[in-house]
């Protein structure tokens, strides 16, 4: 993809965006010439094309450069005389879609929008309709003046019933965002694609001045591309853009910033008189274009050093009343990167987490077995996203403000119910969705509760079928296989009688990829039986063949994957589970086939993807199989997803059964860079964390969790001061999501059980992962202990999802009455309740750590915000506590009222056996009402 650059006149800058058609259809309708396909996302082109009745032998190529240097496919691709196709390139796979059409027109091409149109103060903000022009692709010529506040939205109803702006200010459109601003003067081409939102203008004269391609370019008044070849002219044109502070502390005034590396900074004195302390950061001080939406709130009687990004719109707030120690005491720590992450910090919310295919069934319409593990009345695929939609209430009412779904992209596997077999990122498995209720609907609608979207994502690995358009993995049909001793047609799992497949097709076959080899496509679409012999092309056999290879059906021949997109090193086995290179390269099992994430291919890939969900709504990622990727090139993914969507929060999973510190740094039998906080710091050297920063990327927190099985679980709090005390190995451990339980792992046994034992052991670790520092996650159930004692994935031969903790949880969801009055349901509300009314236990590190056992007391310092907590908690039996160097004043405990005055940096205070004191410092006192625990 080329990109080119221009300063316009008026002062805007102006980049591409999907930009120049390079790839042209070449064929005998158009006498072999050189027409430039339509640009429709980052790796697709179309173009329609009609073959008159007088064709002689009628074709074509797709030729890279126009000049036959590199053209696909290798022979020409025969088509039928009068006939009119849309034809469909993907540059990445390099395959080409045929699809036959009435004609030419807009009838042809595929789209999101029934209609579109161009709104704004170039025609008076009428209804100027636009027209679909390729894949998804609309378009209109406009002429801007350049008038004062030029703007424009884009409108699907002619009503703004449905309208889109662009809040982001990145070239992506968002429902219901703000007015896009341009100073620009002349004749423009404006185009949107309504599948990634993404919008660009061009000007008509660059468009007439080349028949053979077009200078698409997206235009912003301020922003500056996270990446590519920008010339040092431009880029300082950019920067040298104005931006002015404007908040409390100069009353609203408009304070220029200067210009430091790139970025716009001040500093600002907040002082003790300023009631609610805020600020924004101004583009033009005439509040046209102002961050963040909502105010930038701060502490009073404070000096802040303030940076802003133009590229990114990311603001850092530094602290400058007193100098942040550079000693290792989490204190410091903390207080360096609490500054940074701004108002749309996650370590607010509370995350309920599930699967979605087993939650709640909104449509049964969508229901589907998988082959494995079959068990009448219970589909696999059972809940989906209307059925999620219908039940927000009952998550909103239980306290939690986030959501964490597994991955809803297209599946493929004998088991892949749950999400993490991938077969087209590029699509939300349809086995979720119903009409009006997909994806997007689910989004939108947990927002209009106020709820926010984690999207599980796996970048490791790939389905045995490979990626749907982009790479082919070699297999027989399924249907035609036959096993030992048996004949073709004798398979009797309810819905797959008589042979294996897709159920729900035609016929029979659930191996769609269209780069398969031709063989394989017509076997595709033909022999639903499975009957009709074929030939494996690999050995000569003829199946179906009783007992022949069943790897040549549901295997992997790891030599012979596509080095483009896999790693060729084998599969996992024995000690390979504690071997970095081994970990990174092979694959874990037939159906998780591991991708080489280190090729740009599989890059744009990916990344493209996840830019798609992102502009969909999500709001923060949550990363499978971490340690199963190298550090850098994780981050590398991570970063640019990030550079995609400023301020996005992403955690991932490193699954270690141990505390997981690393033999170099603590007692471990593998190295560190295989372990959770290598992932979290920047350093190269495994020895010493603090030689590197924050990566800006978090895990799931296993080591603290680590400790459940032998402890809380049994009713005591032991050793998790030891793992506490190793926080300062992350970069920042108040970012760290805390769990219980989740699907990988339980807490008890071997750690693959739900927990089965006592509730009030199971309320004591709630009070500890709710006033403890990071984010606490609920796995789905256990706020009624839902599968208690039985493991969390299929164990035996013969075990069905409804015997594991993955059962579905519908019947207690239409039963709310009896859900919502278990005592466990009404402990974690109050919870939520009580976290989200206290800053310092949402965001403040855990420090003075003192634990013996039956009891725990940390404090929580969020001092800078104005918020001070001091913790106590009891397990079996009360407990008596004295926490000293706490600061003077008047504490109230939130859990029951009871209030405290400390003139000597000395609290002491009783709690309840399974209950918590948490005293705030000028607190409100008792938050929500007292129950079987917290009391």
């Amino acid at each position: 993809m080329k990109t080119s650059f221009t300063l316009m006149a008026a002062g805007s800058l102006l980049f591409s965006h999907l930009c120049y058609a390079d790839w042209y259809f070449r064929g005998t309708p158009n006498n072999w010439g050189t027409t430039a396909l339509a640009t429709t996302s980052a790796t697709e082109f179309s173009t329609c094309q009609t073959f008159g009745s007088t064709s002689t032998n009628p074709r074509f190529k797709i030729d890279r450069t126009g000049n036959w240097s590199e053209s696909y496919p290798s022979g020409d691709y025969t088509v039928a005389a009068n006939q009119t196709y849309k034809i469909t390139f993907n540059s990445i796979s390099k395959v080409i879609a045929v699809q036959t059409v009435p004609s030419c027109d807009s009838a042809g091409f595929s789209k999101n929008f029934s209609a579109l149109n161009f709104r704004g103060t170039a025609n008076n903000w009428s209804t100027t309709a636009m027209t679909l022009t390729a894949n998804n692709l609309w378009s209109v010529d406009v002429i801007f003046d350049g008038q004062t506040n030029q703007r424009f939205k884009f409108d699907t109803s002619n009503n703004w019933a449905v309208n889109y702006g662009d809040s982001n200010h990145d070239g992506v459109l968002n429902q219901g965002g703000s007015d896009i601003y341009s100073t620009l003067i002349g004749n423009y081409r404006v185009q949107v694609n309504d599948s990634t939102l993404a919008y660009t203008l061009t000007p008509l004269a660059n468009i007439s001045s080349s028949s053979n391609s077009s200078s698409s370019t997206f235009i912003t008044s301020s922003s500056v591309p996270s990446s590519g070849n920008i010339s040092s002219s431009v880029a300082s044109s950019a920067v040298s853009d104005s931006w002015y502070f404007r908040g409390t502390s100069n009353n609203w005034a408009s304070t220029l910033m200067t210009v430091q590396n790139g970025l716009h900074c001040t500093q600002q004195q907040f002082s003790a008189a300023n009631t609610n302390p805020r600020f924004k950061i101004d583009h033009f001080a005439n509040w046209i274009e102002s961050y963040p939406q909502a105010d930038y709130v701060v502490s009073a009687n404070t000096l802040y050093a303030i940076c802003f990004n133009p590229g990114t719109k990311v603001i850092t707030v530094t602290h400058l009343n007193s100098s942040v120690s550079s000693s290792n005491s989490s204190t410091s720590r903390a207080a360096s990167s609490i500054s940074t992450i701004g108002n749309g910090d996650f370590r607010k919310e509370t995350i309920y987490f599930l699967l979605t295919a087993r939650f709640y069934d909104g449509d049964p319409s969508n229901n589907y077995y998988n082959r494995d593990r079959y068990k009448a009345g219970d589909p696999h695929w059972r809940g989906d996203f209307k059925g999620l939609i219908q039940k927000l209430d009952y998550i909103k009412d239980l306290g939690f403000t986030a959501i964490w779904v597994t991955p809803p992209v297209e599946n493929r596997s004998g088991l892949d119910y749950h999400g993490y077999h991938a077969y087209d990122f590029y699509k939300v498995d349809p086995r979720l969705e119903s009409p009006g209720a997909g994806y997007k609907e689910f989004i939108d609608a947990a927002h209009a509760k106020g709820l926010k979207v984690i999207q599980d994502v796996v970048i490791n690995h790939t389905s045995q079928y490979g990626l749907r358009n982009a790479v082919w993995i070699d297999h027989l049909p399924i249907k035609y296989y036959v096993p030992a001793g048996g004949t073709q047609g004798n398979v009797v799992n309810g819905p797959y009688l008589g042979n294996l497949g897709d159920y729900k097709s035609e016929f029979r076959d659930d191996n769609d990829n269209p780069i398969a080899p031709a063989w394989f496509r017509e076997r595709h679409t033909s022999d639903g039986a499975g009957v009709t012999p074929l030939i494996d092309p690999k050995t000569g056999t003829t199946v179906p063949k009783a007992g022949y290879d069943p790897n040549r059906f549901f295997g992997i021949d790891a030599a012979g994957l596509n080095p483009d997109w896999y790693h060729l090193d084998g599969f996992m086995s024995g000690g390979d589970w504690e071997s970095p290179l081994a970990l990174q390269r092979k694959h874990m099992a037939g159906d998780t086939i591991d991708l080489a994430t280190g090729r740009q291919n599989v890059k744009d890939y990916l990344n493209g993807a996840i830019h798609m969900y992102l502009d969909m709504g999500v709001d923060a990622i949550r990363l499978d199989t971490v340690k199963h990727v190298e550090r850098n090139e994780l981050l590398s993914y991570v970063n640019n997803w990030k550079a995609h969507k400023p301020g996005l929060f992403v955690f991932g999973e490193n699954l270690v059964k141990g505390t997981g510190f690393g033999s170099e740094v603590a007692n471990d039998n593998a190295s560190a860079v295989i372990r959770p906080w290598w992932y979290t710091r920047t350093t190269n050297n495994p020895a010493d964390p603090r030689a590197g920063g924050d990566s800006g990327f978090s895990v799931l927190d296993f080591s603290v969790f680590s400790t459940f099985r032998d402890n809380v679980t049994r009713g005591n709090f032991g050793g998790i001061d030891g793992v506490m005390a190793m926080d300062w190995v992350y970069g920042d451990a108040t970012q760290l999501v805390t769990f219980f339980q989740n699907h990988d792992v339980g807490p008890d046994n071997d750690f693959k059980y739900r927990y089965g034992g006592e509730q009030s052991n199971a309320a004591m670790v709630y009070n500890l992962l709710w006033t403890n520092r990071g984010i606490p996650t609920l796995y789905y159930g256990e706020e009624i202990m839902f599968q208690g004692g039985l493991p969390q994935d299929i164990a035996g031969n013969s075990d069905t999802i409804d015997q594991t903790g993955r059962a579905y949880f519908g019947p207690h969801l239409d039963n709310l009455a009896t859900t919502q009055s278990h005592p466990l349901y009404q402990h974690i509300k109050r919870l939520n309740q009580i976290r989200s009314a206290i800053p310092a236990l949402q965001k403040a590190p855990s420090t003075q750590v003192n634990e013996w056992s039956s009891g725990m007391s940390f404090v929580r310092d969020l001092s800078s915000e104005g918020s001070y907590a001091v913790v106590g908690l009891a397990s079996g039996s009360s407990q008596s506590i004295t926490i000293s160097g706490v600061k003077n004043g008047v504490y109230r405990d939130a859990v029951t009222g009871n209030s405290i005055t400390v003139t000597n940096g000395n609290i002491s205070f009783s709690v309840a056996s399974y209950s918590a004191g948490i005293y705030v410092l000028n607190g409100s006192g008792k938050i929500g009402n007292s129950g079987i625990w917290l009391r």
